[in-house]
């Protein structure tokens, strides 16, 4: 799978993310813990936290075909607003992503949620894209079915998200399905 560097939508503008981001994400949302609630890492105390994240996790992964992060940019300016990832694994692959506080409540993540999911499921290896997403956490339910995911299930004691405690939580399943030929 060879995802491509930049995807672009009517307001955003999706790209692969370089050291040089660090100050922007940091700033932007990586240090709200509002932001950081019902996600899986730790909300950043420092730049130099946010400096390794975009260089062990986003530009690592790129070279190691593990991960594609795209930093979520406004079309018009190139404000950073957010990240969104894509983890294939043989004929899936999850997506995971956040959106900075200001961003919330316009759709952005929708929209970009959405060229990446139609993207990964024109690939001809990807069968199923799925994410899981927090009971108590409506907002990003309500994304996930907007980009055409079914609310497949429950998965109990799935993840540990910092904000909420040590114990794993229970999150909702959503996924979306080829059913017939790729066109790549």
């Amino acid at each position: 799978m060879k995802p491509p560097e930049v995807i672009e939508t009517d307001r955003l503008r999706l790209r692969r993310p370089v050291m040089e981001d660090a100050a922007a994400i940091f700033s932007t949302y990586a240090q709200d813990p509002e932001v950081a609630r019902f996600v899986s890492w730790s909300v950043h105390p420092s730049v130099d936290v946010t400096r390794k994240f975009v260089e062990e996790d986003c530009v690592a992964g790129w070279k190691t075909g593990q991960v594609f992060p795209w930093l979520i940019t406004l079309a018009a300016g190139g404000d950073v607003a957010g990240i969104i990832d894509l983890r294939p694994v043989a004929t899936r692959a999850e997506i995971g992503y956040v959106l900075a506080r200001r961003y919330w409540g316009r759709g952005l993540m929708t929209e970009a949620a959405r060229a990446v999911v139609e993207w990964a499921l024109a690939e001809r290896e990807i069968y199923r894209v799925w994410a899981v997403v927090d009971l108590e956490n409506p907002a990003s339910q309500r994304v996930l079915e907007k980009v055409g995911m079914t609310r497949e299930g429950v998965l109990r004691r799935w993840v540990v998200m910092p904000r909420q405690g040590p114990t794993p939580r229970d999150v909702w399943c959503f996924a979306r399905v080829r059913e017939r030929e790729a066109t790549r």
